[in-house]
């Protein structure tokens, strides 16, 4: 390898590993390193120490690969020290940087093979120039003997010697060499056109060099066939400097085979400029992904999100595109460490707008806390009433007040709601007792439903279901529906009957799943007594956080199809969610009219009273 190339190598920046050693908001899995964390490092530094012993031979392929790992395990080892902190409780925007001494070894140990490097540099910088000096005066000494007219044997050994001389000298300055070899071909191939050299030592000779470049042309022929690329770029320049080398044919051969050679090496020359714009367009693909991602994470309408759900829900898409990203290979490296910046900064300025957020709600949620306490002794203070109208519409008033609150500390969210729900549900528990006419009204409706389910065992009798069954089991699904409560005891035993047979009916008749669900619902609600109310609650919360889903993903699916076409492999998820949601939220809606009326109903039973 040449030593700039090594040189070079010392003073690059892996791409997209360095920079990313910082980065306390990505918190994605990566691969984990086989070894833990110190001994890889430890491992890296040891084998940087035999480097920096003999750095003259050094491989370029081998530095870069100790750096990106170095690079790659520090990067582990610090988001790992950061996910710790934020497990115990710390604040992203207090965090500080943990000092790692092997990062210092590390660059000590780079910068030692470096200056090395340059100290030899210098010193085949003067070999090169006293190289140069030496290759001019064979090239004097060539000139002056194939202007002389002396014995063609004496010339031809003296030519000889001053090839050997000439193959003997390593390298010279880069500038020159082209300018030096195309000295040395003229006078050369000039000594064995012009003098008068023997026809047996002339025909040998150009017979040697042919064998010669043959060999080489064979050589650099099979190079296209090389797998890797660049190995076989670099195998063609030692061949190339053989070829210059060795010295001419016969003149009737040398356009051939110089146009073999030139053949063969153009093909590799080729492939090595098609694989280096291969991987640009490659890079320029992977920086559009980056550009799409940036985009979308800057886009966040902070302003729109109003909850932990809201904030919870993006936190996850952030860690989706984090991860994401870190499948994405280089950008071109003028934008690589750019773009990176550019996704840092949009991470991080969500990670801080979510922690004023929950900074401001904190002292939000201590308020509904103190509000919601109210609203419990107001309720433990009416639980035990027995003017069952007038109290029941003060609780159904308090139940709306409670959803007006906002939220309060997890900690205290279920207990609260429990002391609340508990109140209520003990007065209309009272309530439905003292009702005189329960008891009979209960019986009736036992022999209702004993008929409703005696009809749909007649439809179940059938062997072929009719096109009118369908609608007929509707009828009867909805007069159950209407029919009140049975007796207690019975209560189990008949529904379990009633949805053996629906469930038979339902398969038999494919019925959708959706008017299943909504027919075991609607049971479910003639099954329950006095808590409608909480019922409700429950799915007025359900749709309100699946609305507020619904419109996130709506967002975010309006601003993919309009950004690019980069986006496509999360725009199918999204719809997908999209259509779910939408479905849920008619189901939800169905549910609680399905609610609504029947507390109309319990209210009409009571005024009637």
């Amino acid at each position: 390898m040449d030593s700039n190339e090594i040189n070079d190598s010392l003073t690059e920046v892996p791409e997209d590993k360095a920079p990313e050693t910082s980065v306390s908001p990505i918190t994605a899995e990566e691969e984990t390193p086989v070894l833990d964390v110190k001994q890889k490092m430890e491992k890296i530094i040891e084998r940087l120490k035999e480097i920096n012993n003999d750095p003259c031979n050094a491989d370029k392929s081998e530095l870069n690969q100790l750096k990106q790992s170095f690079y790659k395990t520090l990067k582990y080892n610090q988001d790992t020290l950061y996910k710790e902190y934020l497990e115990a409780g710390g604040a992203p925007e207090s965090y500080k940087m943990v000092a790692n001494d092997y990062e210092n070894q590390f660059k000590e140990i780079m910068s030692s093979i470096k200056e090395k490097r340059n100290e030899m540099l210098a010193v085949e910088d003067k070999d090169k120039e006293e190289n140069l000096r030496r290759k001019l005066e064979i090239i004097e000494k060539l000139k002056v003997l194939s202007e002389s007219t002396e014995d063609s044997n004496r010339a031809y050994n003296e030519l000889k010697k001053l090839q050997q001389e000439w193959n003997e000298i390593k390298g010279i300055p880069q500038a020159k060499s082209n300018e030096i070899w195309n000295s040395y071909q003229i006078y050369v191939e000039k000594i064995y056109d012009i003098i008068k050299l023997n026809n047996e030592f002339r025909e040998y000779d150009f017979k040697k060099n042919l064998e010669i470049k043959l060999h080489l042309c064979e050589a650099a022929e099979k190079l296209e066939d090389e797998e890797d690329v660049i190995s076989a770029f670099h195998q063609l320049q030692k061949l190339h400097q053989e070829f210059r080398e060795t010295g001419p044919v016969s003149k009737d051969l040398r356009e051939n085979v110089w146009n073999r050679f030139k053949t063969a090496s153009t093909a590799v020359n080729k492939r090595h400029q098609q694989h280096f714009d291969e991987l640009k367009d490659k890079e320029q693909r992977n920086l559009d992904e980056k550009t799409v991602i940036c985009e979308i994470v800057e886009s966040m309408e902070y302003d729109s999100f109003k909850s932990f759900q809201d904030w919870d829900n993006k936190t996850q898409e952030i860690l989706a595109l984090q991860a994401k990203w870190k499948t994405i290979g280089y950008a071109p490296q003028k934008m690589n460490v750019k773009i990176f910046e550019r996704f840092r900064t949009a991470c991080d300025e969500f990670f801080s707008k979510k922690g004023e957020f929950f900074k401001g709600l904190k002292e939000n949620m201590s308020n509904n806390l103190e509000k919601k306490k109210e609203l419990c002794e107001k309720a433990e203070a009416l639980k035990d009433s027995t003017d069952w109208k007038e109290t029941a519409a003060l609780l159904t008033n308090l139940q709306k007040e409670w959803k007006s609150v906002g939220p309060v500390p997890k900690k205290q969210s279920d207990a609260i709601w429990k002391r609340f729900i508990s109140a209520c549900d003990y007065f209309f528990a009272e309530k439905n007792k003292n009702s005189s006419s329960k008891h009979s009204v209960e019986i009736t409706n036992l022999e209702l439903k004993k008929e409703i389910i005696e009809k749909l065992n007649a439809i179940n009798a059938k062997e072929v279901a009719e096109e009118s069954d369908e609608e007929t089991i509707k009828g009867l699904i909805k007069e159950w529906s209407n029919v009140g409560h049975v007796p207690f005891k019975e209560k189990d035993k008949l529904y379990n009957k009633y949805h053996d047979i629906i469930d038979k009916l339902f398969t038999k008749l494919n019925i959708s799943s959706s008017q299943k669900k909504l027919s075991s619902f609607k049971n479910s609600i003639n099954s329950k007594e006095s808590n409608l109310y909480r019922e409700r609650e429950k799915l007025s919360r359900q749709y309100e956080n699946l609305k507020n889903d619904l419109q996130t993903y709506e967002n975010n699916l309006g601003f993919l199809s309009s950004s690019s076409k980069k986006g496509s492999s999360l725009l199918t998820e999204m719809n997908r969610k999209v259509e779910k949601l939408r479905s849920d939220l008619d189901l939800i809606l169905e549910k609680i009219d399905i609610i609504d009326r029947s507390i109309q109903e319990e209210i009409d039973k009571e005024d009637n009273q």
